[in-house]
């Protein structure tokens, strides 16, 4: 989306339209359903978790940081992944003011 496109919509509109292209591939999904479920800093295991190329999988967590859903700190040789809570949170605030602004007892359909 252009810079002058983006100036037609709201400060939120466009956050959760970034936050969604974030996590907007399978593969990203599943980095943040590991890092969920290992509750923890996690090095080096998320190729092996994922079975993707190496490359591959760095691309997806360069997103996913960019984004800042993830935080990576560097120990030794690797870089270790987890969710930064902050911005977890932000997310979960956005999606579901999102979701419950729609009252599902409407008429159409």
């Amino acid at each position: 989306m252009g810079v002058t496109k983006a100036e037609l919509f709201t400060k939120q509109q466009n956050e959760l339209a970034a936050m969604a292209k974030a996590i907007a591939h399978p593969a990203r999904i599943a980095i943040l359903q590991y890092l969920i479920k290992t509750n923890a800093c996690i090095c080096g295991d998320i190729v092996d978790e994922l079975g993707l190329a190496q490359a591959t999988t760095s691309q997806h967590l360069r997103e996913l940081k960019s984004a800042g859903i993830i935080q990576g700190n560097i120990e030794g040789v690797s870089v270790c992944y987890c969710i930064d809570p902050k911005v977890w949170k932000k997310y979960n605030s956005l999606f579901s003011s999102f979701f419950k602004s729609y009252d599902c007892s409407g008429n159409c359909g």
